[in-house]
C-alpha cells in the first residue's frame, strides 16, 4: 500500500496543475447537478414490516383521507374569557376558515364541532387533515400552517402544532464558530497562515463535493433531514484532520531537510496509509447502519460515510497538489531560515515516559474513573422526539405545552386503532369489542370511535392516553393494548394499533433489538481492518476495549445532561428527557470510527518504531511524542467542529454534538493517548504477537512505509519487516 501511495503522491505532486483542475471540474459538475436535480430531506421517522407501518401503509389504499398528515391548531381565550364569549366565539371561527385555506389541507374541524374544548371552556383544538404526509408536503403548505400563529390578536391567542411544523433544521452562523476555533488551532499548531489556511481549504472542498452529491441522492430517495447536519459534520472534522496529519508529517520532513517532492510523496505514503484506514474504519462504522434494516439509518448512515470517503480522496490526491503549490511556504518564515535538524523533543515525549512509566495505576485509574462516568447509561430511555422535546418559544413546543396544561399530557399523541374486516357487520362489533377492551386499561383518559371507510370495512378508533407521547407508560401502553386486542381478530379480520406514538415505540423497539447485531457486524469488521494494517491480535482487542470505554463515558454524561437535567441549562436544554430513538446507535457508529482514526494515527507510528528496531516500551514513547501534537490538535479541532452544533436549537442535533464533543475529547485524551499506551506499556513485545500461520496468510499491507526506509533510495523497494 505504501508503495501505490507513495506513486499517487509524487503523482499528484508532480501534476499539481492537472490534478486541481480535475477537481475544480468535479466540483462544479457536481454543485450543478445538485442545484438542478436536488430534491429535499425528510422528517418523518418510519421502519417497514411494524405493525404501526403496515396499518399507515394500508389506510392510504382503504381510508386515503386517514393517511394524510394530521396536526391541530391550539385556540386559548383571554384571560378571565372563555372560548363561549361572542368575539372569542367569533375569532375561533375566523381561525378555522383560515387554517381551512392553508394548501393541502383537506379538513378543519372546529372545537365546537368536535367537543374538543377544555373542562374551565378556555381551550380548543382544531383538528387539521392534510391530503399527504407531513413529508410529502410543499414548502408553501408547511409555512403557511406555522404562520396560522399570526392570527393571534387581543380575542383569541392561536397556536400550530402537531409534525407539521418544526421544519428542517437548518445550517447557521453557530456552526461557523466551531471551523473558526479549528482556525486558530491549525494556526497555533502550524505557526503559519499559509499551512492552516491550506488544510481548511481543503477540507472545505471535500465537504462541498461530499454535501453537493448527498443533495443529488434526495433526487431519487428519501434522506432524513438530520442527514446533511451528520454529514456536514463529520465532513469538516474529518477533512480536517486527514489533512492535518498528512500536512505535519511533510513538514517536519521538510524541516529535518527533505527535498519538497520526496517528502510530499512519503507523508502520503506514511501518514497518507493511516488516513486511508482510519477512513475505511469510519466507513465501516456508518455504512453498516445498514444493517439496522432502518431506512432512514441507512440514508443518514450512507450520506456520512460518501462524505468521509470524499475527506479521504482529497486528502490522498488533492492534498499533495496544494503541498506542490505552497513549496516551502507551508512552514513558519523562522524555521525556512534555520538550518535543518531534527526536531526538538516537546510534551508528547514527556508524557509518553509518564503513562509508560505508571502504566498500572494508569490503567487501573482509567477502568474504574470511565466505568463510574458511565453509570447513568443504566437508566437510558429512548423516544422519538415529540413537542416536549421542541425548544422552548417554538409553536411546537407551546402548542404541546397549551394542549398539555388544558387536557393532559396523552392528548398531544393519541394511538390510533385500526379495525378491518371483509364483513362492515364484523368490524362493527370489533370496534365496541375493542372499546370495552379500553375501558379498564390503565393509562387510558378516553376512547372514541373515528372515521370509517364508504363500505364500512374499515374502521378508525382514538385512544387518548394519560402520559405523554415519549413516556415509559405510554410505551407500556401500547404493548397492553396490542396484546389485549390482537385476540380478538379472527378470520380475515385485522386489529393494528398505529398513529404517531405507536410508530415512535416501533422504532425505538427495532433499534435497541437490532443493536447487537450492528456492534457484531462493525466491531468485526473493523477487527479484521486493524488485524491487518497492525498485524498483532492483541492491538485490535485493547482497541476495542478502549472503545467501549469511550462509548459508555460518554453515553452516561449525554444521559446525565440530556435525560437527567445535570446541567441541562448549560447547553440549553430547557425540558429533559428520553434520548432520540436512533442517538445511540449513530453515536455508536460515528465515535467507533472516529475511534479507530486516533488509534491508526498513534498506534502506526508506534508500530513504525517497533519494526525498525526499538524496544516496544520505547517504540509507545516514541510514537505518543511524535503524534502527541498533532493527535491533540485534531481532538481539539474536531471537537470544536461538533461543539458548534451544541448551540443549533434543534434537540437532535444538539444531543448528537455533544455527544460527539465528549465522545472525541475522552477517546482522543482519555483513551488513546493515556490509556493506549499504558496498555501498550504494560503488554511490551507481547503487544505485537502474531502467529506464524496468521501471518502467512494476512497479506502485507506495509502501513508503516517500510518499503520507503532503505537508506539511499528514495523510490520504493520490496517490503522487509523487522521483528
Amino acid at each position: 500500500m505504501a508503495n501505490l501511495l507513495y506513486r499517487l503522491g509524487r503523482f499528484s505532486y508532480q501534476r499539481r496543475r492537472l490534478v486541481a483542475a480535475v477537481w475544480a471540474v468535479f466540483l462544479v459538475a457536481l454543485g450543478v447537478a445538485a442545484l438542478t436535480l436536488g430534491g429535499k430531506t425528510a422528517n418523518t421517522f418510519s421502519i417497514p414490516g411494524t405493525e404501526s407501518q403496515r396499518a399507515l401503509d394500508a389506510l392510504k389504499q382503504e381510508l386515503p383521507a386517514a393517511s394524510g398528515a394530521s396536526a391541530t391548531v391550539v385556540v386559548k381565550a383571554p384571560d378571565g374569557k372563555t372560548l363561549a364569549d361572542p368575539t372569542v366565539k367569533a375569532a375561533v371561527g375566523a381561525a378555522v376558515a383560515k387554517v381551512a385555506k392553508v394548501p393541502e389541507v383537506v379538513g378543519a374541524v372546529d372545537p365546537f364541532t368536535s367537543k374538543a374544548i377544555s373542562p374551565d371552556g378556555s381551550t380548543g383544538l382544531i383538528s387539521v387533515q392534510f391530503s399527504k404526509p407531513a413529508d410529502e408536503l410543499s414548502k408553501q403548505s408547511t409555512e403557511a400552517y406555522d404562520g396560522l400563529s399570526g392570527l393571534s390578536s387581543g380575542d383569541l391567542k392561536v397556536v400550530p402544532g402537531g409534525q407539521v411544523v418544526g421544519g428542517v433544521p437548518e445550517i447557521g452562523a453557530t456552526e461557523v464558530i466551531g471551523v473558526v476555533v479549528a482556525g486558530i488551532v491549525l494556526v497555533v499548531t502550524f505557526g503559519s497562515l499559509v499551512a492552516a489556511g491550506m488544510t481548511l481549504l481543503t477540507a472545505l472542498l471535500g465537504v462541498l463535493a461530499g454535501m453537493a452529491g448527498l443533495f443529488i441522492v434526495t433526487a431519487f430517495t428519501d434522506v432524513s433531514s438530520t442527514a446533511p447536519i451528520l454529514a456536514l459534520m463529520l465532513g469538516l472534522a474529518v477533512g480536517i484532520d486527514y489533512a492535518l496529519f498528512i500536512s505535519s508529517r511533510h513538514r517536519s520532513q521538510l524541516a529535518e531537510g527533505m527535498d519538497p517532492e520526496e517528502s510530499v510523496a512519503r507523508a502520503t505514503a506514511t501518514a497518507g496509509s493511516a488516513v486511508l484506514f482510519a477512513g475505511a474504519t469510519v466507513v465501516i462504522a456508518l455504512a453498516g447502519l445498514s444493517v439496522v434494516g432502518v431506512p432512514f439509518l441507512t440514508a443518514m448512515g450512507f450520506a456520512a460515510a460518501a462524505t468521509v470517503l470524499t475527506a479521504v480522496l482529497v486528502a490522498l490526491t488533492l492534498l499533495p497538489a496544494m503541498l506542490g503549490f505552497v513549496g516551502n511556504r507551508i512552514l513558519p518564515r523562522k524555521i525556512r531560515k534555520a538550518p535543518a535538524s531534527a526536531p526538538k523533543e516537546g510534551f508528547g515525549f514527556r508524557w509518553g515516559r509518564l503513562v509508560t512509566r505508571f502504566h498500572v495505576p494508569i490503567v487501573a485509574i482509567g477502568i474504574i474513573g470511565l466505568g463510574l462516568l458511565a453509570i447513568p447509561a443504566k437508566d437510558m430511555r429512548l423516544a422519538l422526539p415529540d413537542g416536549a422535546s421542541a425548544a422552548a418559544g417554538t409553536n411546537q413546543r407551546v402548542a404541546y405545552d397549551l394542549t398539555a396544561e388544558a387536557f393532559g399530557a396523552g392528548a398531544n399523541g393519541p394511538l390510533v386503532v385500526v379495525v378491518k374486516s371483509n364483513d362492515p357487520a364484523k368490524s362493527g362489533a370489533l370496534v365496541q369489542q375493542v372499546l370495552a377492551k379500553t375501558q379498564g386499561m390503565h393509562d387510558v383518559v378516553a376512547a372514541q370511535p373515528g372515521p370509517a371507510s364508504r363500505d364500512g370495512s374499515t374502521r378508525l378508533l382514538q385512544i387518548i392516553p394519560q402520559s405523554g407521547p415519549a413516556t415509559e407508560a405510554t410505551a407500556d401502553l401500547v404493548k397492553d393494548l396490542r396484546s389485549a386486542v390482537n385476540p380478538l381478530a379472527t378470520g380475515d379480520a385485522s386489529i393494528s394499533v398505529t398513529g404517531n406514538t405507536a410508530v415512535g415505540v416501533d422504532v425505538s423497539n427495532k433499534l435497541s433489538d437490532a443493536l447487537p447485531t450492528y456492534l457484531f457486524v462493525v466491531i468485526g469488521l473493523s477487527f479484521l481492518l486493524l488485524l491487518l494494517a497492525f498485524r498483532s491480535l492483541l492491538v485490535p482487542l485493547k482497541a476495542t476495549l478502549g472503545f467501549v470505554l469511550t462509548i459508555g463515558a460518554t453515553f452516561g454524561i449525554t444521559i446525565a445532561v440530556f435525560q437527567q437535567g445535570w446541567a441541562a441549562s448549560l447547553v440549553g436544554v430547557d425540558s429533559p428527557g428520553p434520548l432520540v430513538s436512533f442517538l445511540p446507535i449513530i453515536m455508536m457508529g460515528v465515535l467507533f470510527g472516529l475511534a479507530m482514526d486516533y488509534e491508526v494515527f498513534i498506534v502506526s507510528r508506534v508500530r513504525e518504531e517497533f519494526v525498525h528496531g526499538r524496544h516496544a516500551t520505547d517504540a509507545t514513547i516514541q510514537g505518543i511524542g511524535h503524534g502527541a501534537r498533532v493527535v491533540t490538535a485534531a481532538a481539539l479541532i474536531m471537537a470544536s467542529v461538533f461543539a458548534g452544533f451544541i448551540l443549533v436549537h434543534d434537540p437532535i442535533i444538539k444531543a448528537i454534538g455533544f455527544g460527539l464533543t465528549i465522545g472525541v475529547l475522552i477517546d482522543a485524551f482519555v483513551v488513546r493517548m493515556t490509556f493506549v499506551p499504558a496498555v501498550l506499556s504494560l503488554l511490551g513485545d507481547r503487544a505485537w504477537w502474531f502467529p506464524n500461520w496468521l501471518d502467512r496468510i494476512t497479506p502485507k499491507v506495509d502501513i508503516e512505509g517500510e518499503s520507503l526506509r532503505v537508506e539511499g533510495n528514495p523510490e520504493p523497494k520490496e517490503v522487509v519487516y523487522i521483528r
